[in-house]
């Protein structure tokens, strides 16, 4: 398979080019360990019984291997986490060693590694790395706070869009043709109960229970629904609903398989210019493909194509939730290497809300609205506005992202990005 560059290439060819140790973390098959390989001068892979076996026998190994030496999946023998970091006390060095794993492990390492393994996040893969297009905006521009200027063309349409979401950004998926990208997505859910729970410590007694709380998890795909209200919805009001203990753990491997992917609510330190936020964060899922096979939908039941004119949207939020959350995932893998932190702002009442917060470290954010529209009206930039004015200059840029054809900045300031066209 033909490998595509990722954002996090330049991020960890940075990160070894001044640090010892570099873990990457996301969940299985996002590409760690395709991107560590091309970097690595031996490979210990800790998923070949013969391969931890020998760790196991010569912890002295690792040492002699020549570096960068990629221990992959190394949640499976955790005690390697102390090797790695032992090794790194004697000899600091930078590009010693890349570590992958698609999972917390259940039994944590001595040493939490502070100071000497530096974690790297690993996402699917953006709009931008999926080469749909050549991105013209750049978020790190945004985050400038220079205003850039806006332009750009993109080829990309609503039905395109709609493929996007369904697609999946795992590389070896998206890969496939439909029908077998179906099945593999499926394979993937139903690896997650048969095997990926019970490697984390927790049996699942009761696979159809887990399902239904994963429906619905993705029924509420970019709101800020209670997990109470997630509860009701996976069982409909009807039979036992399983204790909140059950559902924690749920949640809790989940979020330890880098699964479950909530943006925070954004809370502003040391500014009055706001009555009370909302905490609750805006679920997702790691991926948006993962929500529409969980709900069982495809492109022909998001998106209906006439066979004159345009596709048109069939009634219902869900696909406006998850082009949201396909934005999110891509905001996500370009906000990175601008170390910036991405959020949702709501007020307590939900009279103003913005879709994506993306904050730097000295608290200056750019603000990022997503509609599923081609085109941007003035009620759709109202809450970018209301946050403008509160803000000031401490608001960098603002812009509604769109699956529209074109770029552009807006009389009163707004940038229009279709989302193909954002870029790192």
């Amino acid at each position: 398979m033909r490998y595509l560059p990722r954002v996090a290439d330049a991020e960890l060819d940075g990160m070894l080019s001044g640090l010892p140790a570099v873990s990457i973390e996301g969940p299985k098959a996002v590409g760690k360990t395709a991107t560590a390989s091309r970097r690595a001068g031996s490979v210990v892979a800790l998923d070949d019984d013969d391969e931890l076996a020998l760790l196991d026998a010569d912890r002295g190994r690792l040492a002699r291997l020549p570096a960068p030496v990629l221990v992959d999946e190394w949640q499976r023998f955790p005690r390697v986490w102390d090797l790695v970091r032992r090794s790194v006390d004697r000899d600091p060095s930078p590009g010693r060693f890349v570590l992958t794993g698609s999972a917390s492990p259940v039994h944590a390492p001595t040493h939490s590694g502070a100071g000497r393994i530096v974690r790297l996040r690993m996402r699917p893969m953006s709009l931008a790395e999926r080469q749909v297009t050549t991105p013209a905006v750049s978020l790190a521009g945004l985050l400038a706070g220079g205003r850039p200027e806006i332009t750009g063309e993109s080829p990309l349409d609503l039905a395109d869009y709609t493929d996007e979401i369904v697609c999946s950004g795992f590389p070896a998926i998206r890969m496939m043709d439909e029908p077998h990208r179906r099945d593999a997505l499926d394979g993937y859910l139903a690896e997650i109960v048969r095997r990926d729970f019970p490697e984390q410590g927790h049996v699942v007694r009761r696979p159809a229970t887990l399902q239904a709380w994963l429906r619905a998890y993705a029924a509420a795909t970019a709101s800020t629904a209670s997990y109470n209200v997630v509860l009701q919805a996976a069982t409909s009001g009807h039979g036992e609903q399983p204790a909140k203990t059950t559902t924690i753990a749920y949640r809790d491997v989940l979020t330890q398989l880098w699964l479950l992917e909530p943006v925070p609510a954004w809370l502003p330190a040391g500014r009055n210019h706001f009555a009370r936020l909302s905490q609750a964060p805006k679920h997702h899922l790691a991926d948006p493909a993962l929500a529409a096979r969980l709900l069982g939908v495809g492109a022909s039941a998001l998106l209906d194509q006439p066979s004159a004119g345009p596709p048109i949207r069939r009634d219902g939020p869900l696909l406006g939730a998850l082009f949201e959350s396909l934005v999110t995932l891509s905001v996500r893998v370009y906000a990175q290497p601008s170390r910036a932190g991405v959020h949702h702002l709501r007020t307590m009442r939900g009279d103003h809300e913005v879709d994506l917060i993306v904050a730097r470290d000295d608290g200056r954010v750019a603000a990022l609205e997503v509609k599923l529209s081609p085109s941007v009206d003035d009620k759709d930039v109202k809450h970018l506005l209301w946050l403008r004015e509160r803000l000031g200059d401490d608001l960098l840029d603002a812009a509604v992202i769109t699956t529209g054809r074109a770029a552009y900045r807006r009389p009163d300031g707004i940038a229009v990005v279709p989302a193909a066209l954002l870029g790192p």
